[in-house]
């Protein structure tokens, strides 16, 4: 998987505002000011990405500190803490090992050791920390350390994700349990985008962004393309995910239909998305449709223009901005048209396409509501008539 990483520290922060994410954040919050963080940075196109957008070699923060690992996307990376259920073997001596939880203060209690602080540290890093601990009583230990119950993940997602926010992420234990491999019992990067409710249409996935605390009072920030997991349906391309990370989905640029095909595919786009048709088509509503599924699209699944009254020259797309307002467009309607912007252009969730009266339509809708008034008196008088026939 493609990857670009920079570290940074809390004191590069844009107003202090991402630092200590695993502390209870109001997830809008903090996923808006994550946002505006990346947002200000310049994004040169990325080679790998297509015509997708890309926020460049430029990362927002910068690398304070001593040197990181280079990648953090398998199960080695992890950190313990607490709540977290590990089992510890300690080579030719029973007595010392076992199933530990880490505490509220980050220790785990080790029988005749006592106490040993674990928390922050990677599985390799524990079994270093019990050992050292260990060997007071034994010379040279073996330590094997192995997870029984992970913590839930708690994650900020944000960017171009249907509801962004901050989300507890944890592997169903069905799927555990099922599962032979180590890294099953994490949490994926897709899973939370997922949980998320999918990406929009307008996602740019060769470029999404994970900060993650590395250390002390430090943050490492990577970048991953995650058309490679879709491309080539390798699941170890999947990041897995750690308490206090933050995803940022950017804004694509420009986006092919192949792409968009690929996208409404992907087991992290939403299942639907809803999209109002009004006016004169046979069955006006709303539709749940698959995501990036054109105006023409919906148009026949809507069950066509009604061919009496409907104008089937030109639609109106009432698109709604971030910013709460209505955005209205007139389409050019043509059926042959493959998917493009002026005639066919891929909808949005929410979209709403109205379908207006042909002119005769309106001129018979005109002339029956001049007349109604005279056509009701006439009839009055010769049903009154017709009494006495």
């Amino acid at each position: 998987m493609a990857l670009r990483q920079s570290l940074i520290g809390p004191a590069k922060l844009v107003g202090g505002v991402l630092a200590g994410l695993a502390i209870a954040i109001p997830g809008s919050v903090h996923a808006q000011s994550m946002q505006e963080s990346i947002l200000s940075q310049p994004r040169p196109a990325s080679p790998g990405a297509g015509s997708m957008a890309s926020p460049g070699s430029s990362l927002p923060l910068r690398s304070v500190g001593n040197t990181l690992p280079t990648t953090f996307s398998g199960a080695s990376a992890y950190r313990v803490g607490v709540g977290d259920v590990i089992r510890l073997t300690i080579f030719g001596t029973e007595e010392y090992g076992g199933e530990f939880i880490i505490l509220q203060d980050g220790t785990i209690n080790l029988p005749r050791v006592g106490p040993v602080f674990v928390q922050g540290l990677t599985f390799s890093e524990t079994e270093t920390a019990v050992g050292a601990a260990v060997s007071r009583f034994i010379r040279q230990p073996i330590v094997t350390l192995s997870p029984v119950t992970l913590r839930p993940v708690r994650v900020a997602i944000s960017g171009e994700v249907r509801r962004p926010g901050a989300y507890t992420v944890q592997r169903p234990q069905d799927d555990v349990r099922s599962n032979n491999s180590f890294d099953a019992r994490f949490p994926t990067l897709t899973e939370a985008i997922a949980q998320a409710g999918g990406i929009t249409a307008d996602a740019d996935i060769g470029e999404v962004m994970l900060r993650r605390v590395v250390g002390p009072n430090q943050k490492q920030v990577s970048t991953y393309n995650l058309w490679d997991l879709i491309q080539s349906g390798d699941l170890s391309r999947d990041v897995l995910l750690q308490g206090g990370d933050e995803i940022f989905i950017p804004t694509a640029v420009a986006i092919t239909p192949q792409q968009a095909s690929d996208l409404a595919d992907a087991n992290f786009a939403p299942d639907t998305i809803s999209i109002f048709v009004a006016g004169e088509v046979n069955s006006p509503g709303r539709l749940q449709v698959p995501l990036n599924t054109s105006l023409n699209e919906v148009l026949l699944n809507a069950g066509g223009f009604n061919p009496r009254r409907a104008n089937i020259n030109t639609v109106d797309l009432v698109r709604l901005a971030p910013d709460g307002t209505a955005q209205k467009q007139q389409i050019a309607v043509d059926f042959t048209r493959n998917v493009n912007d002026a005639n066919n252009p891929i909808l949005r969730d929410r979209d709403v396409i109205i379908v207006d009266r042909s002119g005769l339509a309106v001129f018979g809708d005109t002339t029956n509501t001049l007349l109604s008034p005279f056509t009701s008196i006439i009839n009055s008088i010769f049903g009154f008539r017709r009494l006495f026939e």
